[in-house]
């Protein structure tokens, strides 16, 4: 219906430009008015300016001509890219900018002088042939560059359906590739993915009432009643799947191009290259070799894809496609080589992505793993990944392929990064979901028993590493023994270690700071020590040298030294209740990010370290800050108070029994707020009760933070004091 809509809407813009040229008096010889770029093609989306060109021939005097041509056009309210050239001036851009050369192969005439439209046409693609070499690889350059600052349309949240990896700029893009003649992209395939994306872009343009490229995310449902989908998660998926299959012909397109730049003119007939048992290279793309037949060799799709990536070559698409639809399929359990094949394949690092996208998009997967099809192209829940859930199991084996020589099993550790969050669209815990799943798939491929139970066991508590870490105080002995209640060996925590590493280094930058993988790393060196000594952990306390000023004048001290990606402030004054009240309220008065903060006392000097997300904090500013919030100057209640929409987020408030060996472990939840951490040290330091570390994390846009409480001389709380700080603690969060 829409391409129909879309027909009707360049019809219409054609008769109002030839109405426009005709009252203008436009001659017949010598000028001509034509349709550029997405226009001239006839795609026309239900708020898109016209692009149009008044070609003329050198010597031709236009005079006013181009402006009686606009003026009746502005006056029926039509948004124009308009412009004036002679046809040198048309090559001479095309020239220099190959996005100008694209939008012109795109020419169409509207009125005027025919035979110079055909001119310009004709001239402008024997240009374009003429001298693809030259301009191809800046072609590329602009390419890549949009790609790197926009992201792509499979896997943003917001996708933009035009110029992200995978949109309409890139189909324009292959058109344009197609049309030097050096090489060739499947064009059925093509030209659905982007009368697809067409029809879902005029979709989004009716329901914004504008001009836009960008999917709201409160447009799904409506993308779907519109396309007769199911829910607005299968909306996501038609979408990103039309992206995907876009983003996968522009890179088997450019790979292409590549190898033909390198060939030059000197290969006219495709040579064979044998590689492996059944497979060859034929122009830089693993191909069959025609000797072995795939119903003859159940492994050989597994052979070739390793062979592809391993070499960072392209899997021949054709070649996938004919073993997805004639391979004998593998027997259960897999042979010894189909196993070892599939691991080179996840060992092969970046050559994965390609290789993989190949296999995905010719339906060779389902060949060996069926269970893939349940996360592919599945959004995650929160905007902390970049990915969608399978392209962020595949990140994370190309992460763990970078990690495998830390680990006594690398085998074990590929496999469980692919398959980790395998169990993501299931209804509750996905981890506990996705073990059985992890389970049955590598007990499929032949697995020994000790490495499926192993499997089974990191996709279980592949989160529990990292959880605990950033949740929990590393170098508390109850945070060890939780770890190695389940993680009981060398091996297993080794291989955790890797995977929720490469787990996080998938996800995105803000899932692997140094100072999360510092915590990481502290716990798993933690527990290690306690399996190998079979002793608990037993932190050495730590003593700093305390300045003169505050020991002997009771001044305060701020110091701040830079870190890898913050900073970390050492505050010293005498010791009270309340002291890390007020630190919190001036960092939260001069939105400064806290990750963590540690508290101990030296004598009678409280000393505390807090671990800060901004490097740009001074201490001279926050001294300054700390004087005025003592005498009056700065009311912190009055800057910090709750918003109404904080105040109406009901706070989650526990305590965890035994988290802790001399300590009381107060955890809550609550809307993420600058003061949060304020507020709660306040209403604690009310009570007389101390906090001995505060550890915070942020999930969306909800705060998980973590207060471990002492009784002023030292200890854990009562039951009866626990459960005030816990009230206390709701109240001041609730806005009570």
């Amino acid at each position: 219906m829409t391409s129909q809509e879309r027909a009707e809407r360049t019809t219409a813009a054609d008769e109002l430009c030839q109405s426009a040229y005709a009252g203008a008096g436009g001659p017949d010889v010598g000028v001509a008015l034509v349709a550029v770029g997405g226009y001239g093609r006839g795609e026309l989306a239900p708020y898109s300016d016209l692009d149009v060109v008044l070609v003329h021939d050198e010597g031709v005097e236009v005079g006013d001509l181009a402006e009686k041509v606009w003026y009746p056009l502005w006056d029926a309210k039509v948004k124009l890219d308009h412009s004036v050239r002679s046809l040198s001036e048309m090559l001479s851009a095309a020239e220099a900018d190959p996005r100008v050369a694209l939008g012109l192969l795109d020419v169409r005439h509207l009125a005027g002088d025919t035979a110079l439209t055909l001119r310009l046409r004709s001239t402008m693609l024997n240009d374009w042939r003429q001298k693809a070499r030259q301009q191809l690889p800046a072609l590329r350059e602009l390419t890549q560059q949009r790609h790197r600052l926009l992201g792509e349309v499979a896997h943003e949240s917001i996708p933009d359906l035009k110029e992200m990896e995978g949109g309409l700029r890139d189909g324009v893009v292959m058109k344009g590739i197609v049309a030097t003649w050096l090489v060739d992209v499947p064009h059925v395939d093509l030209e659905r993915s982007r009368q697809g994306l067409l029809d879902v872009r005029d979709v989004v343009q009716g329901l914004a009432g504008r001009a836009t490229d960008r999917i709201a995310p409160e447009w799904w449902g409506d993308i779907a009643e519109h396309f007769g989908l199911d829910s607005r998660l299968e909306a996501q998926r038609y979408v990103r799947q039309l992206g995907r299959r876009v983003t996968h012909l522009s890179r088997l397109s450019w790979r292409r191009v590549d190898d033909a730049l390198l060939r030059g003119s000197r290969e006219r007939r495709p040579q064979l290259t044998s590689v492996a048992q059944g497979v060859a290279v034929s122009r830089g793309e693993i191909v069959l070799d025609g000797v072995v037949e795939p119903a003859d060799d159940p492994v050989l799709l597994l052979r070739a894809a390793a062979e592809a990536a391993v070499r960072g070559l392209v899997l021949s698409p054709a070649s996938a496609g004919r073993l997805a639809r004639t391979s004998k399929p593998l027997p259960n359990p897999w042979p010894d080589e189909a196993r070892h094949q599939f691991v080179r394949l996840l060992a092969s690092g970046r050559g994965l992505l390609h290789v993989w996208e190949t296999l995905e998009e010719t339906g060779a997967l389902g060949q060996f793993l069926p269970e893939w099809e349940e996360i592919r192209l599945l959004p995650h829940a929160t905007t902390v990944h970049q990915y969608t859930v399978d392209r962020h199991s595949i990140e994370t084996a190309v992460e763990a392929s970078g990690l495998i020589r830390r680990v006594g099993r690398p085998d074990v550790l590929l496999v469980t990064a692919l398959l980790h969050d395998i169990g993501k669209s299931c209804v509750g815990d996905h981890s506990i979901a996705g073990a059985p799943v992890a389970r049955a798939a590598v007990a499929r491929m032949g697995f020994d028993s000790d490495a499926v139970a192993l499997i089974e066991l990191l996709v279980r508590y592949h989160l529990l590493l990292a959880t605990l870490a950033t949740t929990r105080d590393p170098s508390d002995p109850a945070t060890i023994e939780q770890l190695l209640s389940v993680i009981t060996t060398t091996e297993a925590l080794d291989l955790l270690t890797e995977l929720t590493e490469a787990d996080a280094l998938a996800t995105g930058p803000k899932a692997w700071t140094t100072w999360r993988a510092s915590l990481i790393r502290e716990l798993a060196a933690n527990a290690r020590q306690r399996l190998d000594t079979g002793e608990p952990v037993r932190p050495e306390p730590q003593h700093l040298k305390v300045p003169r000023a505050v020991e002997k004048k009771g001044d305060i001290s701020f110091s701040v030294e830079q870190t890898e990606d913050g900073a970390r402030l050492t505050v010293m004054a005498k010791d009270r209740v309340g002291l890390m009240a007020d630190v919190a309220a001036v960092l939260a008065l001069q939105r400064v990010g806290v990750r963590a903060c540690r508290l101990w006392s030296q004598g009678d000097i409280g000393v505390s370290q807090w671990e800060l997300a901004d490097e740009s904090v001074q201490a001279s500013i926050l001294h300054t800050r700390f004087e005025a919030l003592l005498d009056g100057r700065l009311d912190a209640d009055a800057r910090l108070r709750p918003s109404d929409a904080a105040a109406h987020l009901a706070p989650a408030v526990v305590v965890r029994p035994g988290a802790a060996t001399d300590a009381t472990v107060l955890e809550f939840r609550a809307a993420d707020r600058p003061g949060t951490v304020y507020v709660v040290a306040k209403a604690l330091a009310a009570l007389g009760i101390t906090v001995r570390s505060a550890h915070l994390s942020t999930l969306g846009p909800q705060a998980v933070d973590v207060f471990y409480l002492q009784e002023p001389g030292a200890g854990a709380l009562s039951r009866e004091r626990a459960q005030a700080a816990v009230d206390a603690v709701r109240a001041v969060l609730a806005g009570e």
